[in-house]
């Protein structure tokens, strides 16, 4: 058996988990507390694949870039512990709401990623369940300012630049590996942005900064973006202008998996 997971040796046959660097995803899985209602969360497919590989029942999963729950459901269904932060207060009480008694703890708290009054508050609650370190982390956070998700000024989707954005998902990064165990995976969900005529690799430039931090690269995954609300009933729109310009349409992102 994994250290990392429950996979059974010899029912790997059986595995639901997916093992391909090449994720089709037709339609977002929309059964259970999953919602479509917020925009920029990510199909549930993508942590709950996550989830499976890199972690056992009852560890500790950390999401920095909450937003409306994706992760929580389906660390909650997987029987995981799940610890999630989000700087929009609404958000944090959307989740609350959502969130049922179990055998396993959810713990949910607003506050600002970036910051270390943050993840002192994280450590504290670990502290109270007597528990050292998370397991596994998952950050999706805004494509820069493609999608403005609050006025919030530390909102990393108001970040006034790329390097500004950069700087403050790094703080984010540095404050993640602090709290993950040592051996253990990170995982970056990440796309790419086009703005001013140029392609700006926000994913690769996210890959170079986790890097940098000590991180090993794992495995880069690249997800498809069916369903993508922006090009919804205008494919033939999006075609014409890709065929009479010199890009070509955005159809993926980028799953980036790292081990501390």
């Amino acid at each position: 058996m994994p250290k990392f997971n429950d996979l059974i040796p010899e029912a790997w046959k059986e595995s639901e988990i997916w093992t391909d660097s090449l994720w089709i995803i037709p339609e977002r899985d929309n059964s259970g507390k999953h919602s479509g209602f917020y925009h920029g969360n990510f199909v549930p497919q993508v942590p709950r694949q996550l989830i499976l590989k890199y972690t056992k029942k009852n560890d500790v999963v950390f999401d920095p870039f909450m937003g409306s729950g994706t992760t929580a459901y389906e660390a909650e269904t997987l029987g995981r512990n799940f610890i999630g932060v989000d700087i929009q207060k609404e958000l944090v009480d959307y989740v609350r709401q959502n969130v049922e008694p179990s055998n396993n703890f959810t713990e949910l708290m607003s506050g600002d990623s970036t910051k270390a009054a943050t993840f002192k508050k994280i450590k504290s609650t670990l502290d109270v369940h007597k528990i050292k370190n998370v397991q596994f982390a998952i950050l999706h956070p805004p494509y820069t300012d493609i999608i403005k998700f609050s006025n919030l000024k530390d909102d990393l989707s108001n970040a006034v630049s790329l390097k500004d954005f950069l700087a403050k998902f790094t703080k984010v990064l540095k404050n993640t590996i602090d709290l993950l165990e040592d051996d253990r995976y990170l995982a970056i969900v990440i796309g790419d942005k086009y703005t001013a005529g140029e392609w700006i690799p926000l994913g690769f430039y996210c890959m170079n900064e986790a890097q940098e931090l000590g991180l090993k690269l794992k495995s880069v995954i690249i997800k498809n973006m069916a369903g993508n609300r922006a090009k919804q009933n205008k494919e033939a729109i999006w075609r014409y202008r890709a065929l009479m310009s010199d890009y070509y349409i955005f159809k993926h992102e980028y799953i980036l998996i790292f081990k501390k």
